[in-house]
């Protein structure tokens, strides 16, 4: 009875921790397909969106790579600058549905690099020629690491916004990520061992009720900085939030917390100056009040790497792109920075 007992219980145990099957868009009973999309060399689709000017015409071209729990239509930076701006500055910027979320198919093997090459296919497929600009928001911010290693050869230009750090990143004295580590409430803590250290036990942390997971998962306000609290209306009642993780939690916002933070075959330090002859430029934005991506962290990259065009925000914690004022501001450093 009792190995009976212990073969029920692992057997339970097991079934628990499996994630379920991704409904895929498209899919009989899967949620249906709205947004255009570009088929990938491996069969997979990518949701797209466009703003400004059509790119067929535009002078400077951005895919733009939206954070966690987020979607295309979280393109930051074109729906916080003032009207007429993109035109102004004669710019198209096509934000899609990282692997997983929105309407843009999952992708089990999926990591650094392959949404790299994801991005460069993206723009092939709707021709926005031989160099184009990324631009990344917290999670994108991190992924534009990836695209600065991988594809610099098809790169104007790159931007990353309070880019998410990875405190197993080998690059990073280890006095230094405890100290920041150990500034996260534990639960949070708690979080990102699983991720990087138990992945299999991820989809079960991240979206069991039991007891406390990530903060940002369960929209935990305390993680928050005060001027973060006082932007944070505009994402309490996006319309399109159900469609973020419609087609399941594993392969949205937990494959993106094992990625993002597990271990990964580079880091920053590992990427060579992308533009040596400075046609183009990287810059990194940064809040120094900042919850959610130690600040600590972020300044010990930029001044170990040169070619980095670093700004850091005083008061500003991680939801400064939500400020229009910031939001042009970013846009024009890259823009006009490329075009002097």
């Amino acid at each position: 009875m009792a190995v009976v007992s212990l073969i029920v219980f692992f057997g339970v145990a097991y079934q628990v921790i499996q994630p379920p099957p991704p409904r895929t868009c498209g899919s009989p009973g899967g949620p249906p397909i709205t947004a255009p999309r570009i088929k990938l060399r491996d069969g997979r689709h990518l949701a797209y969106k466009e703003h400004g000017v059509p790119r067929e015409v535009a002078k400077n071209k951005i895919v733009f790579l939206h954070g966690f729990a987020s979607c295309r239509h979280d393109t930051v930076i074109a729906n916080n600058i003032p009207k007429g701006l993109l035109e102004e500055l004669d710019t198209y910027i096509v934000s899609f549905d990282r692997p997983g979320y929105g309407e843009s198919d999952p992708h089990p093997n999926r990591t650094v690099k392959s949404l790299a090459l994801d991005v460069e296919e993206l723009a092939d497929k709707l021709k926005l020629g031989s160099k184009f600009y990324v631009m990344g928001f917290s999670m994108g911010g991190q992924a534009v690491w990836g695209c600065l290693k991988f594809i610099p050869h098809r790169l104007a230009g790159a931007t990353l916004i309070t880019p998410v750090t990875n405190y197993w990143w080998r690059c990073f004295p280890s006095n230094l990520t405890t100290l920041a580590y150990y500034k996260q409430p534990v639960r949070d803590q708690w979080a990102l061992r699983v991720a990087h250290y138990i992945p299999q036990l991820a989809y079960w942390w991240f979206t069991q009720k039991w007891f406390p997971s990530s903060s940002v998962v369960q929209r935990n306000l305390a993680v928050f900085s005060p001027q973060d609290l006082s932007l944070i209306f505009k994402l309490a009642n996006r319309e399109h939030q159900s469609q973020v993780q419609q087609q399941g939690d594993f392969e949205s916002i937990v494959r993106d917390a094992m990625i993002g933070f597990g271990t990964w075959d580079f880091h920053p330090l590992d990427i060579d100056k992308p533009f040596p002859n400075n046609t183009g430029h990287v810059h990194l934005w940064q809040g120094d009040d900042d919850k959610l991506v130690p600040v600590m962290l972020q300044r010990y990259i930029v001044k170990k790497i040169p070619w980095i065009q670093y700004h850091e925000l005083k008061g500003a914690g991680h939801m400064f792109p939500y400020l229009e004022e910031i939001s042009a501001a970013i846009l024009k450093a890259q823009l006009l920075d490329e075009n002097e």
